[in-house]
């Protein structure tokens, strides 16, 4: 009891603020701290341990990106034991998007720990989605597969996995465009230009052509997320057509 009051003793008064927060997104007292304070450090930092490897949470967010992919896939497999393994990938795949992902983290406000030399507001969408999967990471290296399993089920499957709605969601935008307009033998045609503005990050737009006539416009930090906003727009200005093939 002496030596672990020693240890809480020991904390700094920023890092009691962070163990007390961090305690509420996870619904228990993590047991090292270093994990958790690691999935919210920014490369920017250029942080390295005492062996020169880097301290960011780039490697815990493919840690935990893999182990959600697994809980997932595990729940689905018990969830629909009828599924097609091609059904299963299409549902794991809507589940662990990108932009549900990063919905989970700005619901759970993780940005708020994240420390960076890069101001905050220049972060991109995919900030919230990265130090989830970063997180989940430090779950399992702290408290192990079990812990993890848990804070999946509480904070991604309980609250946001609906079978029948997923069904019925669209993951790509642009996929779906592409194989629309197969079927109906047209052309799809993304032109592609960098366009920095007035902004201090690099911003690309784009203008999607369908046969020789532009349809819609995107403007990203990314082409692919410029191409996904721009084929969003196309759907809904094409809905009606691509709902009759």
């Amino acid at each position: 009891m002496n030596f672990i009051k020693k240890i809480i003793q020991s904390r700094s008064k920023d890092d009691e603020i962070f163990f007390a927060e961090i305690q509420k997104v996870l619904g228990y007292k993590p047991n090292k701290l270093r994990h958790y304070k690691k999935a919210f450090t920014h490369s920017s930092l250029k942080k390295t341990a005492s062996d020169g490897k880097p301290l960011n949470y780039e490697r815990l967010e493919f840690l935990g990106d893999a182990i959600l992919g697994a809980v997932i896939a595990h729940f689905l497999f018990k969830k629909l034991p009828m599924g097609t393994e091609g059904y299963l990938t299409q549902m794991r795949s809507k589940i662990v998007s990108r932009e549900h992902l990063n919905e989970i983290g700005r619901d759970l406000d993780l940005i708020r720990f994240v420390i960076s030399n890069v101001p905050k507001k220049n972060f991109g969408d995919n900030i919230h989605g990265n130090v989830f999967e970063a997180l989940i990471g430090a779950i399992f290296l702290d408290k192990g597969y079990k812990y993890a399993v848990r804070f999946i089920y509480r904070v991604v499957i309980e609250p946001y996995v609906d079978i029948e709605r997923l069904e019925g969601k669209i993951t790509s935008y642009k996929s779906l465009l592409i194989e629309w307009s197969q079927k109906q033998k047209r052309k799809v045609k993304y032109d592609v230009y960098e366009d920095t503005g007035n902004d201090t990050s690099k911003h690309f737009s784009v203008k999607l052509y369908l046969d020789d006539d532009i349809i819609s416009k995107g403007r990203a930090t990314s082409k692919k997320k410029a191409e996904e906003i721009a084929s969003k727009r196309a759907y809904y200005r094409l809905q009606s057509q691509i709902a009759l093939q």
